[in-house]
Parts: C-alpha cells; structure tokens; sequence
C-alpha cells in the first residue's frame, strides 16, 4: 500500500493519507478495509520516510485480522510499491497493490481481485465505465479527438498481479524516468495482458476537497447502517 505521498490537490497539512476521514486517518480505513478480506494475509504500508515510527505505532494499536509492516516510501509512488515488494516474504505469489487513498473499498471487490489473479490471470485492475465525455486536448488547448467513451473505464485498486510479473515490471523500470502512474501501466510496457473486472462506486480515490466530503458521506451511511467502517 503505498501511502507516502503529500496530497497537494487536497489541500496543505499533513501526508494525504494521514488526513483525517470520519476520526481516523484514511491510511487506518484502507487498512482495514484490506485486512476485512479473507483474501489478504499481510499487508506492507510504504509511509512517508520521516513518519515511519509514527505509522508503525498508529497501525500497531488497529486490532487486524493480517499481519502488518511498514517499510519507508519513496520518492514516487513506483518508489514506494518497489521498496514494498522487496519486504514481501518469498512464499507470497499473489500481490495486490492498494492506494491508501481509497480508504473505503469494500473487501468483496479485494476478494474479486485476488480471485482473477488466482484464476490465472497475470494482470487484473477493477474499473468503471466513464461517464463524463473525454476530449483529447492538443499543444494549445484545442480539442483534437473525442475517444468512443464506451471503449473507456476509469481504473481503480487494488490491482492484482502474479508476483513474479510485477516484480519483473519494478526490475525493469528501476531508474525510469517516466515513473508509471499505475502499476497495470508498468506490466503493459512489458506486453503483459491486463484483465479488467468490474470495480465498485465506492472504490473511489479520495484526491480533492470535495471528495473528503463524499467519502465522510459514505462512511456516515455505513455506520449508520451497521457497515464495515
């Protein structure tokens, strides 16, 4: 789970997924939201380098059904999963990379994931379909195509991987100086298929003010209704 970024489009304070959602930091939902799978054995947050100890003691007082660690993140978020996979024990076969910023994802989608990988798939991203209309902009702000918004699906995580793919794809692009922005982007360079399942509204990466709300609205809804969260 790679978890060190600032967050700067949310607004100045503290690392984005250390900000506060419903009480917790968002990085404690996320967290629990993986640990709710039965799927998920360990997890490895990647947490901002100077608050490492902080991290570590915050997660260490969440009462979780997976074993925990914390390893110091990286520069990028391609930094962060690499340093996070090398703190993976050799058993583990099956990886799911998780953004700390989509601390609401129900478990039923990381059991989803982890079952299409374990099926056989190399790659799989959870997605849901665009509804906006996408304009392709040029040089200087003119439209230049209008992409067939069918054929388009807006990502999500987390993203499942045969281990020894991903591992392969970080090696490969270790020094890039074209960081990919999604660790299904990474696989693709190396002409690894990507499957896609069907993501969940609520999966949503928490990235804007307005958002934070959305998600204080969502997790208000679960508690009220007796929910995970």
């Amino acid at each position: 789970m790679p978890a060190a970024g600032r967050g700067e489009r949310l607004g100045p304070g503290t690392p984005k997924a250390l900000r506060s959602l419903g009480g917790a930091p968002m990085l404690v939902h996320a967290v629990h939201a993986l640990a709710a799978s039965r799927s998920v054995d360990l997890i490895v947050v990647a947490a901002p380098a100077s608050q490492v100890d902080e991290v570590k003691a915050m997660l260490g007082q969440q009462e979780l059904a997976s074993d925990i660690s914390v390893v110091s993140g990286g520069e990028t978020r391609q930094d962060s999963v690499a340093r996070a996979l090398l703190a993976l024990p050799s058993d583990v076969d099956v990886v799911l990379v998780h953004d700390a910023a989509r601390p609401l994802v129900p478990p039923e989608l990381i059991t989803s994931v982890v079952s299409a990988v374990r099926r056989g798939a190399a790659a799989v991203v959870p997605a849901v379909p665009v509804v906006d209309t996408i304009k392709q902009v040029g040089d200087h702000d003119e439209v230049v195509g209008t992409p067939d918004r069918s054929r388009l699906r807006a990502v999500q995580t987390p993203q499942g991987f045969s281990r020894q793919v991903l591992q392969a794809a970080h090696a490969r692009a270790d020094g890039d100086t074209d960081p990919a922005t999604d660790d299904a982007g990474l696989v693709e360079r190396d002409g690894v298929t990507v499957h896609v399942i069907a993501g969940h509204e609520e999966a949503f990466k928490v990235t804007r003010p307005i958002d934070l709300i959305l998600a204080e609205a969502v997790l208000a809804r679960r508690r009220a209704t007796g929910g995970l969260g």
